[in-house]
Formats: C-alpha cells, sequence, structure tokens
C-alpha cells in the first residue's frame, strides 16, 4: 500500500481534479494552493530557506520510493540485494578458489623440499670429530711444540680434513723414549 500524500499545510489530499504537489528540500509536502500563499523559497512548516520539486511520474525513483509501501519496497530491494549478494558471493568463492589452489602448490612445494632434504641428509656421511691434539702442558708423552698446534687448529677451520701426508708434516716427534712406552 503506497503512502498517502497529503498536504502538510491543509491536510488535503489528492482529488479530482487534482492539484499539484510539491516536496522541499526540508522534506515537507504542499499542494499548490497552499504553496502560492507562502513566501518563495521559504518552507510553510519549518521557516527555513528550501527549494521545491513538483512531485510526477517523472521524478527519479529515489524520491517515488519515499511513497511507495514499505512492503514492496522491500520486495523490490530484496530482488537488488540478492542479486548484489550472489554476485558477491561468486567472487568471494573465485577469489577462495585461487587462494586454496595457491596453497596447495606452496604446500606441494615444501613436501618436495623436505623430501630433498631428507634424502640428502641420508646421503651425507656422518660428521666425524677429529680429536685435538694435546697441548704441551698435557701428560702426553708426545710433544707437540706451541706453534705446530696452530696448523693443527688451522685444519678445524676448513671443511676439509687434511691429508695424511700434511698431517704427518706437521708431527714432530720427541726422539726421546718415554718411560711409560717399552722399546
Amino acid at each position: 500500500m503506497a503512502v498517502p500524500v497529503f498536504c502538510n499545510s491543509c491536510f488535503c489530499e489528492p482529488r479530482n481534479p487534482t492539484p499539484l504537489f510539491s516536496l522541499t528540500s526540508c522534506g515537507h509536502v504542499f499542494c499548490e494552493i497552499c504553496l502560492q500563499k507562502g513566501k518563495k523559497d521559504e518552507c510553510l512548516v519549518c521557516r527555513t530557506a528550501c527549494r521545491t520539486l513538483v512531485l510526477s511520474k517523472q521524478i527519479s525513483p529515489d524520491i517515488q520510493s519515499l511513497f511507495m509501501g514499505v512492503d514492496v519496497l522491500c520486495k523490490k530491494y530484496s530482488k537488488e540485494i540478492l542479486q548484489v549478494s550472489e554476485f558477491q558471493e561468486k567472487h568471494r568463492k573465485h577469489l577462495l578458489t585461487y587462494h586454496k589452489q595457491k596453497i596447495a602448490k606452496l604446500e606441494e612445494s615444501l613436501k618436495r623440499v623436505t623430501q630433498q632434504m631428507q634424502k640428502l641428509q641420508c646421503m651425507k656421511p656422518p660428521e666425524k670429530t677429529t680429536p685435538l691434539p694435546f697441548s704441551s702442558t698435557s701428560k702426553n708423552p708426545l710433544s707437540i711444540p706451541s706453534r705446530k698446534q696452530n696448523v693443527y687448529s688451522s685444519y678445524s677451520l676448513h671443511s676439509s680434513r687434511p691429508s695424511t701426508s700434511e698431517m704427518m708434516e706437521a708431527m714432530e716427534i720427541d726422539p726421546v723414549p718415554s718411560p711409560m712406552r717399552k722399546v
């Protein structure tokens, strides 16, 4: 049911012959008779400056909706809202599908890299730690001069191990037999 239109000054309703009704920018409705009685560009009810618009079938849908019944508006806008909702849902699903595919690819890449790392760890021989040479102050029967210790310590900084010949060259053997050793 449409909202009844009536003049906010004389409270008359449209009748035959229908007087023209106008809507003010401040939201009041007046018949053409009352509008002519008042001051130009001033509302008869709130006395503020305003503009007027003659009500007809050619006015914008936004203004026409002010005079429609709420039930009609609900049906009209529920259809529009449904269309907007379906449109937005379609695009949300599309975006969600894209992100799911992207996540699946990233998870697959992570799985492959993890498997490659595990294979590399299985192939890599266990690292053997070489014992550090005894210092000259320890109770070792072999005395190693401190200048030669630097040679060994520099080897530990490198990832590759020294060859046996390099180690032999770096070693000095004490020619005096140790009392602990049997000759």
